[in-house]
């Protein structure tokens, strides 16, 4: 008797299947390398980001020296906090009521927090497009759930660009003042808020009279968070 080969079909996947799979699969393999780099840089300074890349190539070189936040005067971080997202301390990354605020009023102005600006330095890219957004909304509620607020404003205190080829705070205060960090005063350290977030047709040593009247209010807005205990979060 012959013998019934059992033949064990393989069914090929269809295109679209396959497709579907791999897309997963590099879904998948992003999003655990992104979650790698949340934890390392939890406790590791980032060493560059897209913005100073590119300017570096553009310009030849850049100047930045990372600084601690303990080493930053504390008027430096509440000024931009004052200036870019007052309510830090509020909220989870993604400032709510300031989305709300910008649709309700059709603002063409950004409801961005300082949480979602850190991604966007640190992880993303610049352009605006609707798949930077899509991604900078997604990664911002990982990094607030590791990383502490302060350690968010000291990566923004130290990747913020602040003006041509300059970036953090350090070069900024030697650049602009020449002091360092810890050196600010409440004046300065709102015109260098102030600077935000058009930096490079901002001054800082010759404001405009509009970037005066806006440090005003940041050196205002700087004293008020303290007295109010919504500097708190980042100055335990």
């Amino acid at each position: 008797m012959a013998k019934k080969k059992k033949s064990k079909s393989k069914k090929k996947l269809s295109p679209m299947l396959w497709l579907r799979r791999w897309l997963l699969r590099a879904v998948l393999a992003v999003a655990a390398l992104i979650g790698f780099f949340i934890l390392l840089y939890a406790l590791v300074n980032p060493p560059t980001t897209h913005t100073m890349w590119t300017e570096s190539s553009r310009l030849g070189t850049i100047d930045q020296k990372w600084v601690a936040l303990e080493d930053i005067a504390p008027v430096m971080a509440r000024s931009v906090v004052a200036a870019e997202d007052a309510r830090f301390c509020q909220h989870w990354g993604i400032d709510v009521q300031a989305v709300r605020a910008v649709l309700d009023e059709g603002s063409q102005r950004g409801g961005s927090t300082i949480s979602q600006q850190v991604v966007k330095n640190v992880f993303l890219w610049q352009n605006r497009s609707w798949l930077r957004k899509a991604l900078e909304t997604l990664i911002t509620p990982a990094v607030e759930a590791v990383w502490s607020k302060r350690r968010i404003v000291e990566v923004y205190l130290n990747v913020a660009e602040m003006g041509e080829g300059i970036f953090g705070v350090e070069a900024a205060a030697r650049r602009y003042f020449d002091v360092t960090p810890d050196q600010l005063s409440a004046r300065q350290a709102a015109l260098l808020a102030a600077l935000l977030p058009a930096p490079k047709s901002r001054s800082a040593v010759k404001p405009s009279a509009g970037v005066k009247r806006r440090a005003t209010q940041i050196a205002d807005g700087a004293a008020t968070i303290r007295a109010d205990g919504r500097s708190a979060c980042f100055e335990d």
